[in-house]
């Protein structure tokens, strides 16, 4: 099983001033530790569930150019983008440009978008759930042919572009990963359109992510597409101590790998992340590892 650290929170000790030499310590502990993954959130505004508005958050992708500069060998992506965040066109130039700079490591995580109350703090337009979905749709068939020979145009509902022209193209071609659970359409176009999907479930009892393992094996029969090759992940929390929690957070993982989970991201708790996962190298990559 493989080991990917989701980043949450900016509110460290020193203020704005300590958040850049704080990432560029998480990027050194996540070389050293044998990380696979490095994520940061999508958001203008911190989520309510996590502290709200009034806390630090920065911009995503921004973000994520930094740490390309502060890491050899981690993939990195968004966990994930709201597809009403950017233009379709410009998302895959920024992932490209990622891609090509951090020498082949970026991946495309992508949703729906879920919070309104940033969109309309800062004037972005958040139309109805349906809508969304129906963007969602159209910008993972438009990077998909942005990522292509197909330099033709693209006529969707919602988005027309006259050419899907894309220079330099990525060194690798990012993997798309589609992030939540919905039945009826998100695991279908994760079955359709995607390489890996990102679930949230109890890390107690897999019972609830084997229904949607078997709901998304279902799509992929009925697209013509194959289960096998999609990364299946899920994201908890990082153990509060690794170095006395980790192998119990190991064994806890391991009733997820036995149903095919491949890979799990954890979100460190505090306000000193490199610390966790400089512990997170030591104490729970060697064990997920052999998993």
């Amino acid at each position: 099983m493989l080991l990917g650290v989701h980043l949450v929170t900016y509110d460290f000790e020193g203020g704005a001033a300590a958040i850049a030499p704080m990432l560029a310590a998480v990027g050194k502990a996540v070389d050293e530790g044998g990380i696979d993954n490095l994520s940061v959130m999508d958001h203008y505004w911190q989520m309510e569930m996590v502290g709200g508005p009034d806390l630090n958050m920065l911009e995503g992708y921004t973000t994520l150019g930094f740490l390309a500069a502060h890491t050899t060998s981690a993939e990195l992506q968004l966990l994930v983008t709201g597809t009403t965040y950017r233009h379709p066109g410009l998302l895959a130039k920024i992932i490209t440009t990622l891609d090509v700079l951090s020498g082949g490591r970026a991946a495309l995580g992508v949703g729906a978008a879920w919070y309104e109350e940033e969109a309309v703090g800062l004037g972005v337009p958040f139309p109805s759930t349906k809508e969304r979905f129906e963007r969602l749709e159209e910008t993972l068939q438009i990077v998909r042919q942005m990522w292509s020979d197909d330099e033709g145009p693209y006529d969707g509902a919602h988005y027309q572009l006259g050419r899907t022209l894309n220079r330099p193209q990525p060194v690798r071609t990012p993997p798309i990963m589609i992030g939540g659970g919905g039945e009826r359409k998100t695991l279908r176009f994760v079955a359709k359109y995607a390489d890996a999907c990102n679930l949230f479930g109890d890390p107690a009892d897999p019972s609830g992510t084997v229904h949607k393992l078997t709901i998304l094996r279902e799509h992929c029969e009925n697209e013509g597409t194959s289960y096998d090759r999609l990364r299946k992940t899920m994201s908890f929390m990082a153990p509060a101590d690794p170095a006395a929690d980790g192998a119990a957070f190991v064994e806890q993982m391991r009733a997820f790998a036995d149903i095919g989970i491949d890979e799990v991201h954890v979100m460190p708790p505090g306000n000193d992340p490199a610390a966790v996962v400089r512990a997170l190298g030591e104490h729970v990559v060697p064990g997920l590892s052999a998993l």
